[in-house]
């Protein structure tokens, strides 16, 4: 029996390689890594895990050197996880927005293996002066001079963690994606799995980890990825850290033609940072308000929950769809866009559009004198 299709994955850059999950093909609560969607800022380096060290160094009583095995023999987590690109749904911005134009497919849930960032910082004795962890991937190169805030000359992908993310049971540095080794594209053969955090603090490639007694002001901590925060009168910037509340509705997909009369699934996927979905409610305009959804899976931390809502349309016509979710801190996902993220953190509220038609007649009714 023939087999079915796989989805195309949406190619968004070519070099160097940026590709987004066709969100509407969602099925399963993890995502495969041939699915997975993949963020690149400089070509992915091709490393060789036989010559591969990680060194780790700066405020610490012991700098160390470790190969890929020495890693593996150490006490092994694992930590099913959703990543989100802090840019995913940047397509969404009135007016437009500067950056690779994701829809909202630069999003997945993996179950990630590997070690504890702590154990391996313990190993090297932190010292008490430390204020961050910061990692450094393989990957380097010039950001484009054409971009408002070019980098430099040459640099490394960097980025921080504070000392207590660091430290925490949802942060690791993980060589297996899915109980399979990584691939080149998600970070062969160390990267960052930092929970609830958005995709830029999971740096890939780790070589260097450098814990820092005063923050750090790199590329891609000062310059890139950060948004704005009002709390203290004048606008300041900061670096963006946690995934904010958000739901997606995966199908029906923009435009759709449903049949009135017929039971639809309203089906999508939703997380947050820190804490977890509790609550996830669909509106379909047709004037009854916000109805809950059904939260489908056991609640994991970190992880996204999907879910679903039965809806059957009574009368023909144009409707907007829409979720929206609620997590365990009280948060709730806003209605529209906000002014103060730059280009990142789109979160709001996207509706989906659907035409309900009539159903079909019968051979009976066609025929019918």
């Amino acid at each position: 029996m023939p087999t079915a299709q796989q989805p195309s994955l949406i190619v968004r850059q070519k070099s160097p390689e940026n590709i987004e999950f066709p969100f509407a093909s969602l099925s399963d609560w993890l995502i495969p890594a041939e699915l997975f969607f993949v963020r690149n800022h400089f070509p992915s380096p091709d490393l060789d895990a036989r010559d591969w060290r990680l060194r780790i160094d700066g405020a610490v009583e012991r700098p160390i050197e470790l190969d890929l095995d020495s890693i593996k023999a150490m006490r092994r987590t694992s930590l099913t996880a959703v990543v989100e690109c802090a840019g995913n749904g940047r397509v969404y911005y009135e007016p437009p927005r500067e950056g690779l134009q994701w829809q909202n497919g630069a999003v997945g849930n993996a179950a990630w293996t590997g070690v504890l960032l702590r154990e391996i910082l313990e190993m090297a004795g932190v010292r008490q002066t430390a204020c961050e962890v910061l990692l450094t991937g393989a990957d380097s190169g010039v950001v484009d001079a054409n971009k408002k805030t070019a980098s430099p000359g040459p640099i490394a992908f960097a980025r921080s963690l504070p000392l207590e993310k660091a430290m925490a049971d949802s942060t690791i540095l993980a060589y297996s994606m899915n109980e399979r080794p990584l691939t080149r594209d998600h970070g062969y053969p160390l990267r960052a799995v930092v929970g609830g955090w958005f995709g830029m603090a999971w740096v890939k490639w780790i070589t260097h980890i450098t814990v820092v007694e005063r923050p750090f002001l790199g590329y891609w901590q000062a310059r890139d990825y950060f948004r704005w925060e009002r709390g203290l009168g004048e606008p300041t910037l900061v670096p963006l850290a946690q995934m904010e509340v958000k739901s997606q509705i995966a199908r029906p997909v923009q435009g759709a033609h449903l049949v009135a009369g017929q039971p639809h699934r309203i089906f999508g996927a939703a997380w947050s940072g820190e804490a977890p979905i509790r609550q996830v409610q669909v509106c379909t305009g047709d004037g009854k308000g916000w109805r809950e959804a059904r939260l489908l899976e056991t609640e994991r931390p970190f992880a996204w929950r999907l879910w679903e809502y039965m809806w059957t349309p009574e009368d023909v016509g144009q409707y907007t769809l829409r979720s929206r979710a609620t997590d365990a801190a009280g948060c709730v996902q806003p209605d529209v866009q906000r002014s103060d993220c730059e280009s990142y953190v789109a979160n709001w509220i996207i509706p989906v559009k659907v035409t309900v038609v009539p159903e079909p007649k019968t051979y009976e009714e066609e025929f019918v004198i």
